[in-house]
């Protein structure tokens, strides 16, 4: 669903060509990316464009990727890839550095043609926020919360957004971190220290404020929801319906995520369901909807 929301359309393979370009970092799932500066139906061709490089005085390393489309017999064994790295990097006018070089490329094959470009790693930000100060049990895995930040609001520049049953802040903290413009509220006040706790234990800054969704009055682009179930914030569903019809005032479009069945509600509140997808944490099944 993540990659459905970033780049319009989802692949079963590990590997997608794309002209959108992401940040491997703001995704707990992507591994690394590669902007083509080359391709070529072969080895042989992208050797002879890697001559073009022009580095000055800056230092160097290439990585042939190991996730491709290659199978079987096809796939690349440790003493052709290392071979591969060196036939291109000896055509690249620079010095090599396999420690710290100022410039990375990566070569991979997709499609029975080949890709040479800057490579870029994910830094697996997400995981330095796995120990919050403040949390429970129930609250949303950290990785799902990032991923649910990335599929409401693919796209920061000019979007605001708003987590009006906020918890302890898990989606804000993710959204915060990918410089997503989002504010934070919730009816419980305990909450919604932890939430300000947990902001600032990562040194982020973000509003959150104590209150009903029905009491918010500013629009805004998104609004995700974690639908209230729990021992903190118990709610009915007529309060459930009640924070859905205040999310289609306030918001564009909503994801809403949930544990219980409520197709029927997000059709009484006008709103279109256009994707889904089902995440899961222990015993607690959890389904994700983009309405608008």
């Amino acid at each position: 669903m993540e990659m459905r929301a970033f780049f319009g359309y989802e692949t079963k393979r590990n590997i997608l060509k794309s002209s959108t370009k992401i940040d491997p970092s703001r995704s707990p799932f992507i591994k690394e990316r590669i902007d083509v500066l080359y391709e070529g139906d072969s080895i042989s061709d992208l050797i002879k464009k890697a001559s073009q490089i022009e580095l000055e005085n800056s230092t160097f390393k290439v990585i042939l990727v190991k996730i491709n489309d290659l199978e079987g017999s096809e796939k690349f064994g440790h003493d052709r890839r290392r071979k591969i790295e060196r036939d291109i990097g000896m055509e690249i006018e620079a010095e090599a550095d396999f420690n710290n070089p100022d410039y990375t490329f990566g070569v991979i094959t997709l499609g029975g043609r080949w890709y040479f470009g800057n490579y870029q790693k994910s830094e697996a930000i997400w995981l330095r926020h796995l120990n919050k100060p403040r949390e429970y049990s129930t609250a949303l895995s950290t990785r799902v919360a990032r991923s649910v930040a990335n599929i409401a609001v693919p796209y920061p520049n000019g979007i605001k957004a708003i987590d009006p049953c906020c918890g302890i802040g898990t989606v804000l903290v993710e959204a915060l971190s990918m410089g997503i413009n989002i504010i934070g509220r919730d009816i419980n006040p305990s909450v919604v220290y932890g939430a300000i706790e947990n902001i600032a234990h990562f040194g982020l800054e973000g509003s959150v404020t104590k209150g009903p969704i029905e009491e918010v009055t500013d629009t805004y682009d998104v609004a995700i929801i974690d639908m209230p179930y729990n021992l903190f914030t118990h709610s009915t569903p007529d309060a459930q319906l009640s924070i859905l019809k205040n999310a289609r005032r306030i918001a564009k479009k909503v994801v809403v995520i949930t544990i219980d069945p409520i197709d029927f509600m997000i059709k009484e509140t006008d709103f279109i369901i256009l994707d889904r997808c089902v995440a899961k944490k222990g015993l607690f099944v959890r389904e994700v909807l983009v309405c608008e």
